[in-house]
């Protein structure tokens, strides 16, 4: 459980990162290339919090529904037990983790000027969303992410690793998707730097974001493995 709550503890730093490259990015390049193409130069740049989670071998909550579900034996009561606890452990330390960072970096001056104006927006452009937005956004982010691990669970090469890890970090900022933990330390850093919506938000979107991104997660893996089982039994019968 150690190791969980450390690995934890380090992809929130990641993903932080991540937000604050966002941040600096298109903070600087508003000026000369207008609001969406700043967006487009920082979203790639929030991959590189993916890429710091992939090669550091952070633990981050939606990770958890691919490796997790495939070794579970539901026969037995403590697996389901330690999966809860995973479950339960993982996002709880990945948003503390974040917050740490957070506290530091919004400390006044800390950041270059603008960035500060730069994140409350971001967190203010969430907050206009509907309930039903979110949550849709949800089930998407949490697919998103479980492919990704599904694809770099499968890969030996650290630099393929290192790209699909990217794209997936990019995709997902690019299209603003509803991560339980991107969007939650997004809203932290936002609130903190005098986003306007109360701190209320913050709690209620994490539990739509965890609902959405496990429908969609353990959706993926789900029908992954129903098709696997699928051509399994086509193999054998051809066999």
């Amino acid at each position: 459980m150690l190791e969980v709550v450390s690995t934890a503890l380090a992809a929130g730093f990641d993903i932080v990162t991540g937000i604050l490259a966002l941040a600096l990015v298109t903070t600087q390049l508003e000026p000369w290339a207008g609001k969406n193409a700043a967006h487009v130069f920082g979203s790639v740049a929030f991959g590189i919090g993916f890429v710091f989670l992939v090669v550091g071998r952070g633990e981050l909550f939606t990770e958890n529904f691919l490796v997790p579900i495939a070794g579970l034996d539901r026969r037995r009561g403590s697996s389901w037990l330690g999966l809860a606890k995973l479950w339960v452990t993982s996002p709880l330390f990945n948003v503390l983790g974040g917050l740490v960072i957070i506290l530091l970096l919004s400390v006044h001056q800390v950041l270059p000027s603008g960035t500060a104006k730069t994140l409350a927006e971001n967190a203010d452009r969430i907050h206009a969303h509907s309930a039903l937005t979110l949550f849709v956004s949800a089930i998407f982010a949490g697919a998103l992410i479980t492919a990704m691990t599904w694809f770099v669970e499968g890969q030996r090469s650290m630099l393929v690793r290192i790209v699909v890890a990217w794209i997936a970090g990019a995709l997902l900022a690019l299209g603003n998707f509803n991560h339980v933990i991107v969007v939650t330390l997004e809203l932290i850093f936002g609130y903190r730097l005098g986003a306007h919506f109360a701190w209320a938000f913050i709690l209620g979107n994490f539990l739509l974001a965890a609902a959405g991104n496990m429908l969609g997660g353990l959706g993926l893996v789900t029908l992954n493995r129903l098709t696997q089982g699928k051509q399994g039994q086509r193999k054998h019968a051809s066999a």
